[in-house]
């Protein structure tokens, strides 16, 4: 007998509920970092698809631990998997990390840390159907979306979801400490001033980038006493991107939610595996897909500047005393960001432009860096970790900077010269 489209809908439900938020022991870190890819002569030169494609065989080839992916404007990914401890997740995608940059710097290819591309408007050289209804869809929200697709870059964190029962490291605490730490990291960490190599009046443009796209796919759920109910309602509530076939385009009809598609069955009745598949196109700050996908900070600049968002975060996620610490510190920051969902509202749009040049993320910023600090040795995390957190939190965080204020700083001084050099004519 048929799955009547109620039953079929409470039995998705009930599966969204099951995997968004195991909880338990907090035990296990992740990070996702992502690259733009260059020619290591020119960065301002694009890369021809051809030659990615040939890079991406040669890499594929490595002996990594790190699951190795290209976005569709050429961005290189290394995914870890999940590690028992800091210095473990930081080891295994250094020695991976290791094998890759060599290994581009042979074919003529470089890897830069910027949150957004710098030099040249978006340009797709991945086709695959996937990429072809995303581009498709999004282009009904303007041209931001091709600039998320293949002009983006970050560094992501994942955390486990914590306990059931509330607490410093309860689920419910950690989903609300997220959305309010969020802001705090993509300005402390932002890195994306400029594109086509002009300033856009924003210090993490890539923030900006996700804030104009398609809200009921990007934006934060509601908040709510119940995580999970809020994250099950905005999946299903959310228009499905594509629709997955062996022929063909994957193109969903047009303003069609995954509830609706489980209540018409058109074009076709949709699956389990349909609705794993949609989670994987919401692109909230914070993804919860068992763990926490913290999804807001700007790809850093350097062979190991993503150690140091990875390290604060999971000092403020992971250790009891920092995680309480942490919540208090930005639990007044609920009343900046209002109503309104992140990274929409005034607090996540004050870290955008401003970043730590505006005092109440500022000051949130050194109490917060000051806690990951004490927090890092509980952790076991290396002297190495430890100098590398210090330096950033004295260079960036004390100041009221942030990396993208170098690369402002870079490019007004070369204009100054050019200005000068024309008057010395």
């Amino acid at each position: 007998m048929p799955v009547r489209p109620a039953e079929k809908e409470a039995e998705l439900e009930a599966h969204l509920r099951g995997i968004c938020f195991k909880t338990g022991p907090p035990s296990r870190l992740g990070v996702e970092i992502e690259w733009l890819v260059h020619d290591a002569r020119n960065p301002r030169c694009p890369i021809e698809p051809d030659r990615l494609h040939s890079a991406a065989t040669t890499l594929r080839a490595l002996p990594l631990t790190s699951v190795l992916t290209f976005e569709p404007g050429g961005q290189l990914e290394l995914s870890s998997l999940p590690a028992r401890s800091l210095t473990e997740c930081i080891e295994t995608v250094t020695a991976d990390l290791a094998l890759v940059r060599p290994a581009m710097l042979a074919m003529g290819l470089g890897m830069a840390g910027h949150g957004h591309n710098p030099w040249h408007r978006p340009q797709r050289v991945l086709a695959d159907p996937r990429y072809d209804a995303m581009e498709a869809y999004f282009d009904h929200w303007g041209s931001a979306g091709r600039s998320m697709m293949c002009a983006t870059a970050s560094v992501q964190v994942c955390v486990d979801a914590g306990y059931e029962e509330p607490g410093p490291l309860g689920h419910g605490r950690r989903w609300l400490l997220a959305h309010l730490l969020g802001a705090v990291l993509a300005a402390a960490f932002a890195n994306s001033p400029t594109s086509e190599g002009c300033p856009t009046g924003y210090r993490t443009t890539r923030q900006v980038v996700w804030s104009q796209l398609d809200p009921g796919r990007t934006l934060a759920p509601p908040p709510g006493p119940d995580p999970r109910t809020a994250w099950v309602d905005y999946v299903l509530d959310a228009p499905v991107m594509c629709i997955r076939a062996e022929d063909g385009p994957w193109h969903a009809p047009e303003g069609l939610t995954f509830r609706e598609w489980i209540r018409t069955g058109v074009p076709r009745p949709p699956t389990q595996e349909d609705l794993d598949y949609h989670v994987t196109t919401l692109f909230p700050p914070v993804r919860p897909r068992g763990h926490l996908e913290l999804r807001m900070i700007d790809a850093q600049s350097g062979d190991a500047g993503w150690i140091v968002p990875l390290a604060v975060t999971a000092a403020l996620f992971d250790d009891p005393e920092a995680a309480e610490r942490a919540y208090r510190i930005v639990k007044p920051l609920a009343e900046t960001a209002g109503s309104r969902p992140a990274p929409r509202n005034p607090l996540w749009r004050r870290a955008a432009r401003g970043a730590l040049t505006d005092p109440e993320l500022h000051a949130a910023a050194v109490a917060c860096f000051a806690a990951a600090q004490e927090a890092l040795p509980r952790l076991g995390a290396s002297p190495e970790v430890l100098a590398a957190v210090a330096d950033f939190t004295e260079r960036y965080v004390a100041r009221g900077r942030c990396p993208a204020d170098d690369h402002l700083d870079a490019l007004y001084a070369a204009e100054g010269d050019l200005i000068v050099g024309k008057d010395s004519q």
